[in-house]
Parts: C-alpha cells; sequence; structure tokens
C-alpha cells in the first residue's frame, strides 16, 4: 500500500539544483514543495536529497541534449561567484585576488533560456552580470546574517518583498577596531568570526559543521520564499 507520504513525494514538482554545494538553497526549495536533485563538481557527502557529481553545466547540457531535462519543472543556479564580485574584488584587489575566477554566469544563462523552464540565478551584491529582479536579506526572515543576495528570475516573476531595516552592524574586527552588533559575519574565518554552532544558528543550516559549506550557503529560507512564489506563479499559469 502508498503510504501517505509516498504520495506527497510523488507529486512533488522537481527541481533541478545547479552548483548545490551543502543545500542551503536546495532545503529551502524542498520546504516550499519541490523534490530537488543537486549538482556539483565536488563530491558533497551532506546533501540530504538526490545527487550528482558533475560539472554542472555539462550536466545541464546533456540533459537538454538528451530530453531529460523535461522531468525537471523548474532550475535553480549559483554559479561560482568570485568573479568580479564587489567583495572579492573590493576587499582583496591589493592582493591581486578576484580577478582569475572564471565568468559562468552567461553559460549558465544561455543553456537555462534553452531549457524553456522557469529558472532562478543567484548571485551575492556587486555581481553585475545578473537582473537584479529580486533582492532578499536576511532581516526580511529574522535570521542572524545580513547575506544581501540577488536573484535573476528566467521566464517567471514575482514582486519584490518590502526590505527590512538592519538593526545594528555585522559583529567582527574592521580595520582593527571590533564592532559588536545583532548580526554574524558568514564569510571568512579569522576578525571575530562566529563559532561553527554561531553560524549555522544564524544561517538556520544545521545539517553541516563545515565552515566552507555553511560560508557558501545562502540561507533556506531565501529559497523557501522563491519557491513558494514560483509555485504560485506555476499555478496561476495553468489556471
Amino acid at each position: 500500500m502508498t503510504q501517505p507520504t509516498d504520495i506527497r513525494r510523488a507529486f512533488r514538482p522537481r527541481l533541478l539544483d545547479l552548483f548545490c554545494c551543502a543545500s542551503g538553497a536546495a532545503v529551502g526549495y524542498h520546504r516550499a514543495g519541490f523534490e530537488v536533485h543537486g549538482v556539483d563538481v565536488v563530491e558533497r557527502p551532506r546533501y540530504p536529497f538526490t545527487f550528482t557529481r558533475a560539472d554542472a553545466l555539462d550536466h545541464l547540457a546533456a540533459l537538454i541534449d538528451s530530453g531529460a531535462i523535461r522531468q525537471y519543472t523548474a532550475v535553480h543556479a549559483s554559479p561560482p561567484c568570485q568573479h568580479g564580485c564587489a567583495l572579492t574584488v573590493g576587499t582583496n584587489a591589493a592582493r591581486g585576488w578576484g580577478r582569475t575566477h572564471v565568468d559562468l554566469v552567461a553559460r549558465t544563462r544561455d543553456l537555462l533560456d534553452d531549457t524553456g523552464l522557469p529558472y532562478v540565478i543567484e548571485q551575492p551584491n556587486g555581481r553585475a552580470r545578473i537582473r537584479k529582479d529580486i533582492a532578499l536579506c536576511g532581516e526580511m526572515f529574522g535570521l542572524g546574517v545580513i547575506r544581501h543576495r540577488n536573484f535573476e528570475l528566467g521566464l517567471w516573476g514575482a514582486g519584490q518583498p518590502p526590505h527590512r531595516p538592519h538593526r545594528g552592524r555585522v559583529r567582527g574586527y574592521r580595520h582593527g577596531r571590533f564592532y559588536d552588533g545583532p548580526y554574524v559575519a558568514a564569510y571568512g574565518s579569522g576578525g571575530g568570526k562566529p563559532s561553527i554552532p554561531e553560524l549555522q544558528s544564524a544561517m538556520g543550516i544545521d545539517w553541516t559543521d563545515v565552515r566552507e559549506e555553511l560560508t557558501e550557503a545562502i540561507p533556506p529560507a531565501y529559497t523557501q520564499w522563491l519557491g513558494r512564489a514560483l509555485l504560485a506563479c506555476r499555478m496561476g499559469a495553468a489556471a
């Protein structure tokens, strides 16, 4: 006999999660109602859903060529953001960092357009090569991080939620001076950065304790909001 949980799983639309890292985005989409399949070039043993280790764009191209992309309802992509990112270039320009990273955004967008599916491309502030359709911040969801992120919505749309004023500073050292505040810095490891438990609590992520995975992730609250908006848009289009 089919159990109720199996029925719910069977009716979940599938979402392809490219450059998935440790699943910050994936968990949010799952909570919104999607079955999520992740792809990353690095093995991710803590990824809690179906996972394929592969080059994300080569895998996507193969899905398009074979027609297997039709098993999915939508695609999320978080291509590496270091190329041209304001944080990488601005903070590290004096050290010569931030100019040797490969820019994958344009190729990602071209392939996503070829799928014909609604998609999301996620990037941090300072990335000029995506259209900022939605901007989200941890304060919108009562989190302990700011972590502004921009999202380009392809072949669908959603309204921008209101930004909530920040309640103070991000805790940590700036130019040799320590500042306290209600938020922790979800990047790096020095300069008064949070402990792993503090970072997990602030981000709403408890399935990995690897700092690199935590600092690369987006809070699942962001994609839970996006996933619900995407499902509502999909249902509206079908009505």
